[in-house]
């Protein structure tokens, strides 16, 4: 059987606000040029107050990118589900797209999707878990729960910001039990990056065959956070 190659990028945009505390919705679709991914996820893709509009407005992204988001119809205004959303070139099929309730201390979500790529299908999950560690790990049991049953259908990848300061402990514990945990590198803060806060975790029926954190001037200012990513053969 053929396999299936693709490129994968995480990225928490701060509602496009850079470093520069401005809001600059291109700078953000200028990085993802630069990363040049077959499917986005993104975290804090609204804005937090109000209607929660999409920080990345939906005429930039046609005009500027041959990217289309996941329709979660959700919100009328949103782009996501509590800030998550799914960019996905327009030559990509979404199969399915569905958006998960997970326990939490603070408003959280997860977003899903199965993607038909070069004939086949991958199922993704986006999350941005939550700053309290004893939640994370719950939530982490319910995501990962998910994922299990969906790879039986289909090759799975996890991807988001879990707010995960430690290694090998807490949610990156429980995904790794049944997971592949990639260390993109450290990716918080843009400016001066300490912390491994963005990952890609995938299932085995895909294989990984190179991962990093895109660091470049441009995404240094752009967010607070550096894009992941990975090229994932499935």
């Amino acid at each position: 059987m053929a396999r299936t190659e693709t490129k994968i990028a995480s990225y928490n945009i701060q509602k496009a606000i850079g470093t520069d505390f401005t809001r600059r919705p291109l700078r953000i679709l200028n990085v993802l040029k630069e990363i040049d991914a077959d499917i986005v996820v993104l975290q804090e893709a609204d804005r937090r107050f109000g209607r929660r509009q999409s920080a990345l407005p939906t005429f930039q992204i046609e005009a500027h990118t041959d990217y289309v988001p996941v329709p979660l119809d959700v919100q009328q205004d949103a782009m996501g589900w509590h800030g998550n959303a799914i960019l996905v070139r327009n030559t990509i099929k979404v199969e399915h797209h569905d958006i998960i309730h997970i326990p939490y201390l603070e408003p959280r979500g997860v977003v899903a999707a199965t993607l038909g790529i070069g004939g086949r299908c991958v199922s993704i999950f986006g999350m941005h878990l939550d700053l309290s560690g004893l939640w994370r790990t719950r939530q982490a049991k319910v995501i990962a729960d998910l994922a299990k049953e969906q790879q039986k259908e289909h090759p799975t990848i996890l991807t988001g910001d879990l707010n995960e300061w430690r290694r090998n402990a807490g949610c990156l514990k429980v995904f790794s039990k049944d997971f592949k945990v990639l260390d993109c590198g450290r990716s918080f803060h843009s400016n001066r990056p300490v912390a491994r806060l963005d990952r890609i975790i995938h299932c085995d029926r895909v294989e990984a065959l190179e991962w990093g954190v895109h660091r470049t001037s441009l995404a240094t200012r752009a967010s607070d956070h550096l894009p992941v990513w990975a090229r994932m053969r499935f």
